[in-house]
């Protein structure tokens, strides 16, 4: 007897979990995270787009975005998203070369997740040209 009452409660609390009412945000992208792939550091901007969806029903609202560094800079929207509607949330890299390994962090009244905070990512790696110096006499093997 015990163990059925155990279960009931333990079913019942889980339906109410997933019945949550309020705004809820779904990233577009797979794990949160946009993949640069390698890109040069002299043909791409460093601008990316997560896009994000309120699946919920009631306003979304963004109130911070932020990144763990002065070299990624977001950008939120400013009106709620309204159920159903989708929005996006710009993020541009300065392109410095190396590998890209950066957080953003997002704030919102989202129940989808603990607190309304979610972590988008941002990963790849800039590359930057060689410089070709034509007027540099190239070595060829002892067979000339």
């Amino acid at each position: 007897m015990k163990k059925l009452f155990f279960f009931t409660v333990v079913s019942l609390f889980s339906f109410s979990v997933f019945a949550q009412n309020g705004p809820k945000i779904v990233f577009k992208a797979d794990d949160n995270t946009i993949d640069y792939g390698k890109v040069y550091k002299d043909s791409d901007n460093g601008v990316r787009v997560f896009e994000f969806t309120n699946t919920g029903n009631a306003p979304l609202i963004i109130t911070n975005v932020q990144s763990t560094c002065g070299c990624t800079v977001p950008s939120k929207p400013k009106a709620p998203i309204m159920p159903g509607k989708s929005d996006k949330i710009e993020v541009k890299y300065n392109m410095a070369t190396g590998p890209i390994r950066k957080s953003i962090t997002v704030e919102s009244n989202a129940v989808n997740y603990e607190n309304g905070t979610v972590h988008l990512k941002i990963k790849g790696e800039v590359l930057e040209r060689p410089e070709v110096n034509l007027l540099e006499k190239k070595n060829v093997g002892p067979m000339q």
